[in-house]
């Protein structure tokens, strides 16, 4: 199975809301069967609803925070130390006074 998609990324700070989704979609329109807009922002629940009308293409949303997680399931330019630092300090005084 093959089906044509199309994506979108969008380098915003603030909100993605459903006009976005529209235009996108109309710039698809005959050229692919689903799209994918990726925000470095959010998505207003208005842009969520607007993916899923009725007859319209279908279009998946991935904000700032499902990037993220994406590029590091996939170690995509992005390093991941995991580190346990414990900071570890001698009280002088409770020594001193047994």
């Amino acid at each position: 199975m093959s089906f044509k998609v199309l994506f979108q990324s969008k380098r915003y700070s603030g909100n993605i809301g459903p006009s976005t989704v529209r235009d996108f979609r109309g710039a698809m329109q005959g050229k692919a069967d689903r799209g994918i807009l990726i925000t470095t922002g959010n998505i207003t629940r208005d842009a969520r609803a607007e993916t899923q009308r009725d007859g319209a293409i279908p279009i998946d949303l991935i904000n700032g925070d499902e990037l993220l997680e994406k590029l590091k399931d996939f170690s995509m330019g992005v390093n991941i130390e995991k580190k346990t630092i414990e900071d570890v300090k001698i009280n002088k005084e409770w020594f001193e006074s047994i």
